[in-house]
């Protein structure tokens, strides 16, 4: 049994003379892993080549990136109004997921048709690669002590160090690690994504929108652990609504659209995990 997790010292690796930012490193490495899952299963479904996805990816992370810290700066606006500086300062943390996901599909949907690749099978092949972006993405806010729960004393809580501690708290004081039941639940969804695109496939595209319902559901419970400051309505964090929204439309857009079409054919096209297997 853990007694509590320890938080890094820095924010940064040392390699040789060379300070790696941890927090952009995670991001990094998990575009690397979410590129690969997405390039593999893209060329599996005969839907585009490894050229093509990258592209995509290249552009999606941009677009996400931008979109990621708008959300974050209009979403917390008062962090931002007196220090305009710290706007493009993304590597020491505050980036929206609702936000990157808006400009990663945008920017993503440009570069799918000027390509003339199909919408829908690129959303199926990206759907289980996203998460496991951000399951190992998350672990920056473990590098930057940020975006912790609130206080446990639960065998895996986390430590945070005074520089990093909120008002008021003792030192020695364990936070619930929102990073990690985030970085598990999203892991454990590329899991079941995958496995249900193996076997039962469901038509192009609405693989995606069980991404979305999956990922919102998580994130609906682990934000209401959080005690980071957030604007809150009717007792409920705003990511909180933006959380029921999505799943909200994401459900009903399955639900209705399994009612006007009905089931899969049972002699459909193979899933991209079917022949990634």
């Amino acid at each position: 049994m853990l007694a509590s997790i320890p938080s890094p010292a820095s924010g940064a690796l040392g390699v040789g003379p060379l300070q790696i930012n941890a927090y952009g490193l995670m991001i990094a490495l998990g575009v690397v892993a979410a590129t690969w899952l997405a390039s593999r299963r893209l060329v599996a479904a005969h839907s585009g080549t490894s050229d093509d996805m990258q592209s995509i990816a290249l552009w999606a992370v941009i677009g996400g990136v931008v979109g990621a810290r708008l959300y974050h700066v209009v979403t917390d606006w008062e962090l931002f109004r007196d220090d305009l500086g710290r706007i493009p300062l993304v590597w020491k943390g505050g980036l929206g997921i609702p936000g990157g996901l808006i400009g990663g599909l945008v920017a993503g949907v440009i570069v799918v048709r000027r390509r003339h690749l199909d919408a829908a099978a690129v959303l199926t092949a990206v759907a289980p690669a996203i998460p496991l972006a951000q399951s190992i993405g998350r672990w920056g806010n473990w590098w930057n002590q940020e975006l912790y729960g609130r206080a446990t004393s639960l065998p895996w809580a986390l430590e945070i160090s005074e520089g990093h501690l909120p008002a008021g708290a003792a030192a020695g004081t364990t936070f619930h690690p929102t990073f990690l039941y985030e970085s598990v639940w999203t892991l454990a969804l590329c899991g079941a994504l995958l496995l249900i695109d193996r076997r039962a496939p469901l038509r192009p595209g609405r693989l995606f929108a069980m991404y979305l319902a999956g990922y919102f559901t998580g994130r609906f419970w682990i934000e209401g652990l959080r005690i980071d400051p957030a604007h809150e309505f009717g007792g409920l964090r705003l990511n909180q609504w933006v959380s029921l929204v999505v799943v909200a439309g994401a459900v009903s857009f399955l639900v209705v659209d399994r009612l006007r079409l009905g089931p899969v054919p049972a002699d459909a096209t193979a899933s991209p995990a079917e022949e990634f297997a």
